[in-house]
């Protein structure tokens, strides 16, 4: 292909999921020409990488992409996949979006002094700002161990999972107990598999406390609009795994305890594989207190809200546990536990390999101040505590792209007059 751009445009934006969306949104209410390139369709990863029961967990009023906030009948309750796949379409259609979808880019560099290169298996555009809005979990993170495992299992990452009918007959182990690895676990052992789940130290919250869901007295303390570089943990903040708990059936908490009292079983952090053995560290207990102690101290946060403010409220309450390890064991023999399958809830790696432009932190991830990186023109958007906590949800992602339309739009406006002077 010939290295001659084959048009030019203000700005290009990368990704047609709810994020990149937003940014069409607030582009196409500024009057600012823009492309959307979406590497496969609209909604990709809630269409393609969620199982059948998948659902939100956070109520349906937090749908607020700019422009569509959920207006159906049950702001209080938990859209299915489908239906999540449904709202963003029909959002992208609301606007006209200018998404070209299956059309994924291939390479980012500079182009002369103030533009950018973007490159498609099908053209070369120049654009003088581009939004990379693909968010940071593009590729399965399954560990290397995982090549030691028995041929006659079954591997999946958590991505790939649909429903309990597509795993092999036998016990399941998943290890990974964030939001998936918990939900996948629970939808299995409520389809009378036999579960075993490796336990995380990932933190866990109630769904509902004191008469109301744990989100709602969450957003009137203001958590979700808390900026990162107010928060305790600053930055580090981002690399903490979210809250386990679901929307499933009206919504309830996941207490991994009450499951293991049902015969679910549960096992401390995956330490290694050898000779068709899974050896756990012994942290299995650590990690359940870990987890009740944040869901005790979200308590603890909204009892002090209720008391500030007045409330009237039902009276406190505090989780104690129904079910104790007892020696859990460190080691499982697969053959001899009748395991099956594995699903690996390990998260997902950032690629940002097609990025040629020097924007990274030495972990590999962009630098940027509230999604303005390092490079004049240059955005990021739809990360996960990219300013809020709700800058990687539908709650948050809208404030986050109506702040980079404003910056594009005066840095746009500033070329101009500068090219006319």
């Amino acid at each position: 292909m010939s290295q001659k751009p084959t048009r030019h445009l203000p700005v290009v934006v990368i990704g047609g999921g709810q994020a990149g969306l937003s940014m069409s949104y607030f582009l196409t209410q500024a009057g600012i020409a823009h492309v959307v390139f979406e590497k496969r369709r609209i909604a990709h990863s809630w269409r393609s990488e969620r199982w059948d029961s998948f659902c939100l967990v956070t109520p349906n009023w937090q749908c607020k992409l700019p422009g569509n906030p959920y207006a159906g009948p049950e702001p209080d309750g938990f859209m299915r996949r489908d239906e999540i796949v449904s709202y963003v379409e029909t959002y992208a259609k609301s606007f006209g979006a200018p998404v070209r979808e299956g059309v994924g880019v291939t390479k980012l560099s500079r182009y002369g002094a103030r533009a950018f290169m973007v490159e498609t298996a099908e053209e070369k555009i120049t654009a003088d700002a581009v939004v990379m809005a693909v968010g940071g979990y593009h590729t399965p993170n399954i560990p290397r161990s995982a090549e030691r495992l028995p041929a006659n299992i079954m591997q999946l990452h958590s991505s790939g999972y649909r429903n309990a009918a597509q795993l092999p007959p036998g016990a399941v182990l998943v290890v990974g107990s964030g939001q998936s690895g918990c939900q996948i676990a629970e939808d299995l052992h409520l389809a009378g598999r036999n579960v075993h789940l490796v336990v995380g130290s990932a933190p866990r919250c109630p769904r509902v406390y004191r008469g109301r869901d744990a989100v709602d007295w969450l957003a009137d303390l203001g958590q979700y609009d808390l900026p990162v570089d107010q928060h305790p943990k600053r930055e580090a903040v981002r690399r903490q795994a979210n809250h386990y708990l679901t929307g499933r059936d009206g919504g309830r908490d996941i207490d991994l305890r009450r499951f293991a009292s049902e015969g679910m079983i549960l096992h401390g952090r995956l330490a290694d594989i050898a000779d068709g053995k899974m050896h756990f560290g012994d942290d299995l207990v650590k990690n359940l207190d870990g987890a009740d102690a944040v869901y005790n101290g979200i308590c603890d946060l909204i009892d002090r809200h209720i008391a500030e403010k007045g409330i009237a409220a039902p009276p406190a309450s505090r989780y104690r546990p129904v079910w104790q390890p007892d020696n859990p064991p460190t080691s499982l023999d697969l053959a001899a536990a009748g395991v099956g399958s594995v699903i690996w809830a390990t998260g997902f790696r950032s690629d940002w390999s097609w990025v040629d432009l020097p924007v990274f932190d030495g972990s590999g991830y962009p630098t940027h101040q509230r999604g303005i990186t390092t490079q004049p023109g240059l955005y990021v958007l739809g990360l996960p505590w990219l300013y809020t906590w709700g800058s990687g949800r539908f709650v948050g992602v809208g404030r986050d792209a109506e702040y980079l339309a404003h910056h594009i739009g005066a840095r746009l406006g500033a070329a101009t007059a500068e090219a006319a002077a």
